[in-house]
């Protein structure tokens, strides 16, 4: 008499008995193939699709000369307002399309670069003109990569470090910071103030403006946020993330460095004062 569990169980039925012997039996790998397969080498990130350094830093160096580019045209033509503020308008419109979208898309990446260069290059022209004969913008360009290079040697030696507190600081300083820029440019649209810069320039406090030491807290604001974006940069490297993120962390970089570059832009413009 059969087992009536045995034969309640498919896999103990007559039918799958015959199933089983008809399926093609997998051929037993050979030592000298086992080896090979052992001895094979890993395969690397990038053949695996994910973000790596040297990615990320080829397609940042991509970004950055798309926005040279854009620099040159909008520098060639900073006699015209319209272009700049154009460029600067169409930039903020895919600085907030690259946020907030999900998946990153090179091509907008690389749109934002060209048109925020475009404005970068006008806005220096401008300031080339009503400040200092020109040389503003080489100082401003040579403090920016200083910032920059002292800021990625202090993180890549571990002496500097996104930490939950800190970062906390930052974005509580930062949103105070954007309340006081939209304050500023209120008054200054409805005529409260005349100065240039508004009240960075209107208000002292013991005889220094207020840009001064306001602008020296942004500066320090803007290279802890590259110290964020490096370490989203770690992050992403270790964790294995998809190789697209890298143009992520080109756009973060790009957004980061040029704020960084207009800020000390603009407190050397106080520092010297309009001629």
């Amino acid at each position: 008499m059969a087992n009536p569990v045995f034969s309640r169980n498919p896999i103990f039925s007559e039918k799958a008995a015959a199933r089983a012997q008809a399926a093609p039996s997998v051929p037993t790998p050979t030592a000298e193939q086992l080896s090979a397969q052992y001895s094979a080498p890993s395969p690397s990130a990038d053949e695996l699709g994910r973000m790596t350094y040297e990615d990320t830093l080829v397609k940042t160096g991509v970004s950055f000369a798309v926005l040279l580019v854009g620099a040159v045209i909008g520098w060639v033509l900073g006699d015209f307002l319209i272009v700049t503020i154009g460029a600067a308008l169409i930039g903020f419109v895919l600085a907030m399309v690259n946020t907030f979208k999900k998946e990153p898309s090179p091509a907008l990446v690389l749109s934002y670069a060209f048109f925020e260069g475009v404005f970068v290059g006008g806005i220096s022209m401008l300031y080339s003109i009503l400040f200092n004969g020109g040389a503003i913008v080489p100082m401003a360009v040579f403090g920016t990569l200083g910032v920059v290079g002292v800021t990625l040697a202090l993180f890549a030696s571990g002496k500097v470090r996104a930490s939950k507190r800190a970062t906390q600081i930052f974005l509580v300083l930062l949103v105070g910071y954007a309340a006081f820029s939209l304050v500023n440019f209120g008054l200054m649209m409805f005529g409260v103030t005349n100065s240039m810069f508004g009240l960075r320039d209107g208000v002292s406090i013991f005889g220094i403006p207020l840009g001064i030491p306001l602008g020296i807290l942004v500066v320090l604001l803007a290279a802890y946020s590259l110290v964020l974006d490096f370490d989203g940069i770690k992050r992403g490297v270790t964790n294995g993330a998809p190789r697209k993120y890298a143009w992520t962390a080109a756009f973060g970089l790009m957004v980061t460095i040029v704020w960084l570059y207009l800020e000390i832009l603009r407190l050397l413009a106080i520092i010297m004062g309009r001629r």
